[in-house]
């Protein structure tokens, strides 16, 4: 899928996206859970980058409970950002919130943020360079020594460990057994629109990016999250 095909896909899920993922509510949670040690070190005034921000979840869960800290959402599908300010709203923490409809490369650059989050999105960028350039995109917004934390899909290096995960992994996502059929199609979606890479492609492009060597903090099924620092 190209930018254009994504951004009317998510539109199109955005009213719906979370009760849609209801079920993956929990691995989301844990990962949340986690992510207060990752950004344990931040200051009382800290300003966090959200990248890809969907409907926000991960902005509000840290909102909560950080009172000062402040927020700039950056998703490119509007429809998702509306959810997103409408949620931010609800909770009561939209004053502290900037909202960018777009992409990284017509964020302002006049900010530099203490830190930032990319949850499952640097998969959709299919060509490698283009991937190792949006972790470039926000190694350059963040202070010196800013701290990313960032998760995607991976896969497992050896083909039969990745047919066992994969249908593991199709198991998590349906409440109902699934088929051959099933985890069939879902490998050629992931084949077609994702770009699923073992976890140590992922970290050398965020290395080549400018950041000090991930360290994996996360793993549920096919989803690891990383931690890094900008050099």
């Amino acid at each position: 899928m190209n930018s254009k095909e994504l951004e009317a896909l998510f539109d199109q899920q955005a009213a719906g996206y979370d009760q849609q993922w209801a079920r993956q509510a929990p691995v989301r949670d844990c990962l949340h859970f986690l992510l207060e040690s990752v950004f344990s070190e931040l200051p009382e005034n800290a300003h966090l980058l959200c990248v890809g921000a969907g409907t926000g979840q991960e902005l509000l869960y840290l909102a909560a409970r950080h009172p000062q800290w402040r927020f700039t959402a950056v998703e490119p599908s509007s429809a998702m950002m509306q959810e997103c300010r409408r949620n931010a709203e609800a909770q009561g923490v939209a004053e502290r919130c900037d909202f960018h409809t777009g992409y990284l490369d017509s964020l302002p650059r006049e900010t530099e943020f203490d830190a930032a989050t990319s949850f499952l999105v640097s998969q959709f960028i299919l060509d490698p360079r283009a991937r190792i350039g949006f972790f470039k995109e926000i190694a350059a917004r963040l202070k010196p020594a800013g701290i990313l934390a960032s998760s995607d899909l991976t896969a497992r290096a050896d083909p039969q460990q990745q047919a066992r995960l994969m249908t593991l992994w199709a198991q998590v996502l349906s409440a109902e057994p699934v088929t051959p059929q099933v985890v069939a199609r879902m490998e050629q979606a992931y084949h077609r629109d994702v770009a699923v890479l073992p976890a140590d492609n992922v970290e050398a492009m965020i290395r080549q990016a400018g950041f000090t060597a991930p360290i994996p903090f996360f793993q549920a099924g096919m989803i690891r999250a990383w931690s890094a620092r900008r050099d």
